[in-house]
């Protein structure tokens, strides 16, 4: 609660001691983290360090062997990964899963009704549903993909597909987003959306991402976590971290963005 004090902003991610080991190797060991509420908050690290399988066991989906995870001030440790949108926590991922063959909007009319709890006994019928229609829409134009909303995924670029991810992921209309790698395979000029496109977003949603591009990261994100061997090293401001020879010598190196 001192951070909360010291700051005036909630922290609305907290983990403490998180452990995860696969045989001998510590995805995770003894890992702490805090997310403040309304920020962006990047994950860096070294292959190796533990930033997807911390994601996973954040979103549910690798439970953890020791450690708690409170979001919002409830314990969700072992809270189920489906239940965890229902809360506000919502992830997207490195590598897309879409229905090639549907419009854009109709993916993203699946996650509204998973949201919902419709039943899409007649896909046809759920196309013409205005509660699942418009918001599909409102969240393809958050993801900057309003133009393309009748564009079947098949017919998308790589980097409007992720674009079409996020929207999917918006539209659970989640209090904190988890991305991992939203800016993988993507050339300059769809980094330098996308970064805008989450720039924008982070006015209404807290984002917690790993990304392994530091200009992308140190140009959006508030504050960042070092993760090494599955620690967290140091956390804090960009200016902070880049000036932190621990960090500098683990993993940024002497070319790190200034």
């Amino acid at each position: 609660m001192a951070e909360e004090a010291a700051t005036g902003t909630a922290v609305l991610l907290r983990v403490r001691g998180l452990q995860k080991s696969f045989g001998a190797v510590r995805a995770t060991d003894g890992l702490d983290l805090d997310v403040r509420a309304g920020s962006v908050h990047a994950l860096i690290g070294p292959n190796g360090a533990g930033k997807s399988t911390l994601i996973a066991q954040l979103a549910g989906e690798i439970r953890p062997d020791a450690g708690t995870i409170l979001f919002a001030g409830r314990d969700i440790s072992r809270l189920p990964a489906w239940r965890r949108p229902h809360l506000g926590l919502a992830r997207s991922f490195q590598i897309t899963s879409l229905l090639p063959e549907f419009s854009a909007a109709d993916n993203v009319a699946l996650a509204v009704q998973s949201r919902a709890g419709h039943s899409f006994s007649f896909w046809g019928d759920a196309r013409r549903q205005a509660d699942l229609r418009q918001p599909a829409l409102a969240a393809l134009a958050e993801a900057g993909l309003a133009a393309r909303a009748e564009t079947p995924v098949r017919d998308l670029a790589h980097g409007e597909q992720r674009q079409l991810e996020l929207a999917m992921a918006m539209a659970l209309r989640p209090a904190l987003l988890l991305l991992d790698e939203p800016m993988a395979g993507m050339a300059a000029a769809e980094t330098r959306q996308m970064v805008e496109i989450l720039r924008r977003l982070s006015r209404s949603v807290t984002l917690l991402l790993v990304e392994h591009d530091m200009g992308a990261v140190f140009s959006l994100a508030d504050r960042l976590t070092v993760l090494a061997a599955g620690k967290a090293i140091a956390t804090g401001t960009p200016a902070e971290i880049r000036a932190n020879p621990l960090v500098r010598q683990a993993y940024l190196g002497d070319d790190a963005p200034c």
